[in-house]
């Protein structure tokens, strides 16, 4: 069976995580620090094929509202860039992930990691919180 990745996608860091072989849970989380969107998707599509991936699930933080705002234009960016890098037979999709973020840190505090430490993982938490999600979807 081939893997699911997720993405956390931000200006500065963007976390990634990858679903176990099984699509059960995340296998591996970490961290692309790189403030340049192509060199981003560059990276993403390398870790595709070495960790023969068949689906991305890029955040999409809507508004509150429901309305498109900035950081979800950007994800829509980031969609069309992966289309022109990765193979036609690799599903990309976009996924609500609104208080996603918001999420990664509780749970970063629930086990006592603060100020640096959290700035260095509250992305890949991010991303294994999008990719969780999903694979609950899935599971129906």
């Amino acid at each position: 069976m081939k893997r699911i990745m997720a993405i956390d996608y931000g200006d500065a860091r963007t976390g990634i995580a990858v679903s176990d072989a099984t699509l059960t849970l995340t296998g591996d989380a970490w961290v692309v620090h790189n403030k340049r969107m192509e060199q981003v998707a560059q990276t993403i599509s390398e870790e595709v094929v070495a960790r023969d991936v068949s689906s991305i699930i890029i955040g999409y933080p809507k508004n509150m509202d429901g309305t498109i705002g900035v950081r979800a234009e950007k994800s829509e960016q980031l969609v069309k860039i992966l289309r022109s890098l990765c193979d036609d037979d690799v599903e990309i999709k976009l996924w609500d992930e609104r208080m996603t973020t918001v999420s990664a840190h509780r749970v970063l505090t629930n086990v006592g990691k603060h100020g640096k430490k959290r700035k260095k993982t509250v992305d890949a938490v991010a991303a294994s919180l999008i990719l969780e999600s999903y694979l609950s979807f899935l599971r129906g």
